[in-house]
């Protein structure tokens, strides 16, 4: 399951790297080439809690399966397409796969496991998280370098067909699919079709102008659909309660809203992603538009970040159980203080030598401290017969926070670097958006301040 994890947030990344590629064989245009790198992140944020919803009805092996089943074929159709057109339709249906996939994962670690073998599945997990963008860089920069075979852009997709076969081939054996309950018919009767309907539509009037709007120069139509978004949420929020007030099965259950802690921990989770996916995309345009450095070096430059993520994310249990409740606190305010480093290091067009891996080391260790305690603590204080419900609401706000970050950092890059873009114009827009990242970093150390909690090891 971990594996398809991974391969389900590998393509969040990797097709950026072949872009310039696919452009060229395919004769994309600019919204072209738009829809093909965020038609996936679309699909993928839409679906994501009624792929959880449907584990919890039917199964989350068999769910999960499914989900693989479709990603894989439609990575071989993308791999084969012949026009742009075909690319974002199949686009969206690796989208639709991965959200079916993704949810599972988390609410089988909360369902499965307790206690020690909890935590060692969750530092997994995140470790898993961790590496996911670094590797899409680095992968996709391998691949397209390599130009395997003479194909170009296309093992980018083709990468992910091997592996999903083998996956579908032994997972019901490894997964003891057969042997699953399934839910009742009672709870399949409760599916919330209408609440299903009403989400959808308000995530595609907030991911699609917010992944299009800045390529497209802001629109009217952006402008306007974001405003219903925000007409629609109290909609679907007064929908939900009175649904459950009703003794209906809400698609988000207020119980886990309810939950001590659980809308804090969205708020956080929400940030950290948001500042991780702003932090690896000016990244590679810095390094690679304004230091000249290849994808593939790019790529490289960011894996000790990622490195320092998964390694703190799977020790930092070990700390005295007094510091954990501090621990997020202390993630965010060192990822600021890293953001502020980073700006200085790379303020004058340099590249910032030994002391950039350093800050990027301690920029890792900070966001999965800001991270993952977050993310134990939060599930730790949902019950297992609301696991599906938590996995899908927690997995959606943090792909939510990076689709969001990735709009709103990129938009300030690109509006402080003038001119061409060279090393001392991008050097400059760098630091302008250093300080917008810790201040997200900030912004996500209050969101729990003045609040007694327990630590995510008192409520084992």
């Amino acid at each position: 399951m971990l594996t398809g994890q991974f391969m389900s947030l590998l393509d969040s990344f990797i097709v950026n790297v072949a872009a310039p590629g696919l452009r060229a064989d395919l004769h994309s245009s600019g919204a072209g080439l738009q829809l093909v790198v965020a038609g996936y992140t679309i699909a993928y944020a839409v679906l994501l809690i009624t792929g959880a919803r449907l584990g919890a009805l039917l199964g989350h092996g068999r769910v999960f399966l499914a989900g693989l089943a479709l990603f894989t074929a439609a990575s071989l159709a993308c791999g084969l397409a012949t026009g742009t057109g075909q690319l974002v339709a199949f686009r969206l249906a690796q989208g639709s796969g991965g959200a079916v996939m993704l949810p599972q994962v988390l609410s089988l670690i909360q369902r499965t496991f307790t206690g020690a073998a909890r935590a060692r599945a969750l530092g997994v997990y995140a470790a898993v998280l961790g590496i996911g963008a670094a590797a899409g860089q680095v992968l996709g920069g391998v691949l397209v370098s390599a130009d395997l075979f003479g194909w170009g852009w296309r093992p980018v997709f083709l990468i992910n067909v091997p592996v999903g076969l083998l996956m579908l081939a032994t997972g019901p054996w490894l997964m003891g699919v057969r042997s699953e309950a399934r839910g009742g018919a009672e709870q399949r009767r409760a599916f919330d079709l209408p609440g299903l309907s009403l989400l959808a539509v308000v995530l595609v009037l907030f991911t699609v102008p917010v992944v299009l709007g800045r390529e497209q120069g802001w629109p009217l139509w952006g402008w306007s659909a974001l405003a219903l978004c925000a007409v629609l949420v109290p909609v679907f929020a007064c929908y939900e309660v009175l649904l459950a007030r009703r003794g209906g099965r809400p698609l988000v259950s207020p119980l886990v809203l309810r939950a001590p802690g659980v809308v804090p921990a969205l708020v956080r989770i929400f940030c950290m992603m948001a500042v991780n996916a702003g932090t690896m995309l000016v990244l590679m345009l810095h390094l690679q538009s304004g230091l000249g450095f290849s994808a593939l070096r790019a790529g490289l430059s960011v894996v000790p970040m990622a490195v320092a993520f998964a390694v703190v994310g799977t020790v930092w249990r070990r700390l005295p159980l007094s510091w954990q409740p501090r621990l997020p606190a202390v993630g965010f305010l060192t990822a600021a203080a890293c953001f502020g480093w980073l700006a200085a290091l790379m303020a004058h067009g340099g590249d910032g030598g030994a002391a950039f891996f350093v800050c990027v080391v301690a920029l890792g260790a900070g966001m999965s401290l800001s991270y993952n305690p977050v993310l134990a603590g939060a599930l730790a204080r949902v019950r297992p017969g609301e696991a599906a419900d938590a996995s899908g609401l927690l997995v959606t706000t943090a792909q939510l926070g990076m689709v969001s970050g990735v709009a709103l950092f990129a938009a300030v890059f690109f509006e402080n670097r003038a001119g061409s873009g060279g090393s001392a114009e991008s050097a400059r827009a760098l630091v302008v958006t250093c300080r917008a990242l810790a201040a997200g970093m900030v912004v996500g150390a209050l969101a729990g301040a003045g609040r007694r909690r327990r630590g995510p090891a008192a409520d084992r």
